[in-house]
Parts: structure tokens; C-alpha cells; sequence
């Protein structure tokens, strides 16, 4: 006997399960779209702000995960578009809401969700309910519930089958159309990253240019120029005092070896040999082994990547787990990675005490390194720990 019904029974059992969790939004929605509305109103005096402190936020945690849900039906990513608030004060932050387009998109989301997104939700699991219920209640009692199973509980069970994927996705361009930034807004958001990343891409190749410079110029360069005139020392006194020629030439000899090692660590900066050598995964394995605390390492990217993505991540988890051993006071930490999708996932944590500065100079450099190649970076650490970065690039 065929199983070909096993797998779409998975599927909507699946969504069922989806369509009931949308079910339940539908109740802070209405109470989160209600406290919106009079957020604008009472704007004019205290109680505004502090009502939209709370709606503004809780609407985004919401919101966030009914685009999670209609990602996963549509199978396609469903951005949001918010506008950039970080920096904002006190007073300035809900302003800046109030000018988002993307915001009032979520207000009128939180409304359609317990009206017409609930109806849509709904259908399913009343149809499942109504079959399963029927079908259970004739198996242990019987008798009468026979006769209504076929009239009722079949045909629910039926409509259940059919029309519970057109259901769901209805329900998922319906979230679709409202929370997602337009096709406008999202070039236009696009336009302004790759604007500013191409920006702050070519202040760090200039300040990388700065750092070679400088660290040639005191480093190997007066080096080498103390070893010519060691050399130039060690000629004139060849005839006259032998042994002291000798010793300027065993000191030329230690110069040229601190020499070498300074255009060594001037070539590691600009590109680590064993990234050539070893590839990605090879060079954080040989960047942790040292690090004085446990570092679990799972690396499941097998595969080598562009050189310049390569270097970027290199570069970013190594200023991560440099923060790891000076900051966080942790006892273990971990690297992990995963391909998303063609999109290179790492993640960064340690069980430290948290609070990890997102703008200090460091973590604001991986954000800037990231960003020249459309990458993004998410930094969890409450105080108390723990601190979880996480990383994404297209590949």
C-alpha cells in the first residue's frame, strides 16, 4: 500500500500547529495594537512616550516572529525595514518611530491579526479540531457519534486536507504585504548600506595603509637602517680590531632576525600565511589553540571561500576571542559555523560576565569589516553573561 499521504500529513500537521501559534498572537496583538493608538494621542503629554517605550518594542518582538512564521510558508525572507534609531535619546527615539514608515505598517498588522489574519488562522485548526474530535469520540463511545462522524466530522477532516495549505499561505502573504518593506524602501535601504559600507570600507583601507606604513617605518625600516650602519661599523674596524668587528656582526646578525620577524608580523596583519595554507577553518583552529581557556571549535564549512571573505571572518574572530581573553573574565568559550543557505553563519560565545561594549572601537571594527561585504553582526551579552556574537556573510 502506497505512504505517499504520510508526507502531506506531516506538512499539515505542521502547519496546523504554525496556524494555532498565529492563533494565539492574535490576543497581544489587539491588546499591543490598542496601547499604540493611544500612545499617539497622549503623545502630548508623559503618559505617550511611556506607552510607546512599552508598545514600540513588544510590537517589534511580535512582529519579528510573525515574519519569522511567513518566512518559513513563503520561503523567502520577509525584512522589516525599520529605520535606523541607534544613537537616539530619550525623547528623540519616539519621534523617529512616529516617522517610520515600517512602524505604522506593524500598527496596522497588530489589527488585521485578530480579524482577518484569525479567520484565516483559524479555519484549520477548527477543521482539525472538529474531525479528530468526531473521529475520537465515535471510537471510544460510539453508537450516535457514528452516524455524525460521516455528516460532520469526515467532511471537516476533508476541507482540512484540502484547503489548509491555501490557508496558510494566504495567511503568510497576508503578514507578507504588511510587514514587509516595499520594494522601494528596500532598495532604498540597500542603496544607503552599501553607501555607507563602501564609506567606511575605504577609511579602513586608509587607516590599514597608515598602520603599514607606520609599522614599517618604526619597525623594519630603522631596523635595517641600524643594520647598515652596524655593517658599515663592523668594515671599518675589520683590519684594526677584529673582535669587535665580530661582535657588530653578530649584532647585524640579530638585528636582520628582528627585522625578518617585523615584516613577518607586517605580512600576517595585511593577510595571515596560513590562510593560504590552511584555509578558513585551519587558521581558527590554529588561532584558538593557544588561547589559555577550553575553546570548543565546530566547524562545518568545508569548503574554501572568496580570499577577502576569508580574511574578513579570520580578522573578526580573532578580535572576538580577543575580547574573550581580556574582558570576560570566562571560563570556556566556543566557535561554531554553519552554511545557511549561502550565507556563512559564525558564531562566537563565552560563558563570561557579559556586558560587552558594541561600540567600543573593537567590536565596531568587525561591524565595519563586515559591512564592506554585506555582512552583519549581532552581539547578545547581558550583564552576567553570557556574550554570544553572532556573524553572517553572503558567500
Amino acid at each position: 500500500m502506497s505512504l505517499a499521504w504520510r508526507p502531506r500529513l506531516a506538512l499539515l500537521t505542521a502547519l496546523t500547529a504554525s496556524a494555532a501559534g498565529q492563533v494565539l498572537l492574535a490576543v497581544p496583538a489587539l491588546v499591543l495594537g490598542i496601547v499604540s493608538l493611544l500612545a499617539v494621542p497622549l503623545g502630548l503629554v508623559a503618559v505617550g512616550f511611556g506607552l510607546a517605550w512599552i508598545a514600540v518594542p513588544e510590537t517589534e518582538r511580535l512582529t519579528r516572529l510573525a515574519r519569522r512564521i511567513a518566512s518559513s510558508a513563503l520561503g523567502e525572507p520577509v525584512h522589516a525595514g525599520y529605520a535606523d534609531t541607534a544613537g537616539a535619546g530619550f525623547v528623540d527615539r519616539p519621534l523617529r518611530w512616529v516617522h517610520d514608515s515600517a512602524r505604522w505598517r506593524d500598527v496596522g498588522w497588530l489589527f488585521v491579526a485578530p480579524t482577518v489574519g484569525l479567520a484565516l488562522s483559524l479555519a484549520p485548526v477548527v477543521l482539525a479540531g472538529v474531525g479528530v474530535t468526531y473521529l475520537v469520540l465515535a471510537v471510544v463511545i460510539g453508537g450516535f457519534w457514528w452516524v455524525l462522524f460521516p455528516t460532520v466530522g469526515l467532511p471537516a477532516a476533508v476541507l482540512w486536507w484540502i484547503f489548509t495549505p491555501a490557508l496558510a499561505r494566504a495567511r503568510a502573504q497576508l503578514d507578507r504585504s504588511l510587514l514587509a518593506a516595499s520594494r522601494v524602501a528596500e532598495l532604498e535601504r540597500r542603496v544607503s548600506a552599501v553607501t555607507e559600507s563602501r564609506s567606511e570600507a575605504v577609511d579602513m583601507s586608509a587607516a590599514e595603509i597608515r598602520r603599514i606604513e607606520r609599522d614599517l617605518h618604526d619597525g623594519a625600516q630603522a631596523r635595517i637602517a641600524a643594520l647598515g650602519m652596524t655593517v658599515g661599523l663592523a668594515e671599518q674596524l675589520l683590519e684594526t680590531d677584529p673582535k669587535a668587528a665580530g661582535e657588530l656582526l653578530r649584532e647585524a646578525r640579530e638585528t636582520t632576525v628582528a627585522a625578518l620577524e617585523d615584516l613577518r608580523s607586517v605580512v600576517r596583519g595585511v593577510h595571515p600565511p596560513v590562510l593560504a595554507d590552511r584555509g578558513l577553518a585551519g587558521a581558527v583552529e590554529a588561532l584558538v589553540v593557544p588561547i589559555p581557556i577550553p575553546v570548543t571549535l565546530t566547524w562545518t564549512v568545508p569548503d574554501r571561500l572568496p580570499q577577502p571573505v576569508e580574511s574578513a571572518v579570520y580578522f573578526a574572530v580573532s578580535e572576538c576571542i580577543a575580547n574573550t581573553v581580556k574582558h570576560s573574565g570566562a571560563r570556556r568559550a566556543w566557535v561554531r559555523s554553519e552554511d545557511a543557505g549561502g550565507t556563512l553563519r559564525v558564531v562566537v560565545g563565552d560563558d563570561g560576565r557579559g556586558g560587552a561594549d558594541v561600540a567600543g572601537s573593537g567590536l565596531a571594527g568587525v561591524r565595519r569589516r563586515l559591512a564592506a561585504f554585506d555582512g552583519t553582526m549581532t552581539v547578545d551579552s547581558p550583564h552576567g553573561g553570557p556574550t554570544v556574537v553572532t556573524m553572517e556573510l553572503r558567500c
